[in-house]
């Protein structure tokens, strides 16, 4: 999920049982695009591409990436989730547009992305450290994305083959982990309750409506 840290600006160190409420409303879109991102990779690894159809697909991938990002990212400041959404779309379409793309050009199309939207989650996650309790799986989102660019980048002239591997592992590890991310998002205010309700059996408990939120 793109996150920036800008999105947990207002929060400080405490979850608001309405910006919990937030955060979950996002858990069936996030389900939707890992199910997509599931789908997307067992069909990369699947079918006999050339470089042409696979920019074609990929490009349509950075596409549909843009837009679940401007729709779904963050639930305060949204500025830099648009950006990188913008920013998103704009690759994809060069790429399918691209006259006659070679492997080094979806190569490092491909990996600065993905170096950019996982740092962009890492640096996000961090942020989330202390408003949202499951942010551990927001970090683990950006230190597989990054890896996967690196390697796209280490040679942007690899045989189609290894674009294939690094955009397949990433479609589908990806998919998977927002999957569960999901499934978090959506227990959120519910699992908010259950803090709020051991604080106010306990002395010297957080103000009622906003219990500190634990790592």
């Amino acid at each position: 999920m793109y996150v920036t840290p800008a999105s947990f600006d207002s929060f400080g160190e405490r979850l608001t049982r309405d910006a919990a409420e937030g955060l979950a409303r996002n858990w069936t879109t996030l389900l939707l695009n890992g199910l997509v991102l599931i789908v997307a990779g067992v069909l990369i690894f699947s079918i006999d591409w050339s470089v042409r159809s696979l920019a074609t697909f990929i490009g349509a991938l950075f596409i549909f990436e843009g837009f679940w990002a401007m729709l779904t990212a963050g639930i305060d400041n949204r500025a830099a989730n648009i950006v990188t959404g913008l920013l998103s779309i704009g690759a994809g379409i060069v790429i399918i547009a691209w006259p006659s793309p070679s492997l080094i050009v979806l190569g490092i199309f491909l990996g600065a992305w993905l170096i950019v939207v996982g740092t962009l989650t890492i640096a996000g996650a961090f942020a989330a450290r202390k408003v949202v309790p499951d942010w551990w799986l927001l970090l683990l989102l950006g230190l597989v994305e990054v890896p996967l660019g690196v390697l796209a980048l280490a040679d942007p002239g690899a045989t189609l083959a290894a674009l294939i591997t690094v955009g397949g592992i990433w479609a589908v590890a990806i998919g998977a982990l927002r999957i569960v991310l999901a499934f978090q998002l959506r227990n959120l205010p519910k699992n908010l309750d259950k803090e709020l309700a051991a604080t106010d059996g306990s002395a010297g408990g957080s103000p009622a409506g906003r219990p500190a939120a634990t790592a």
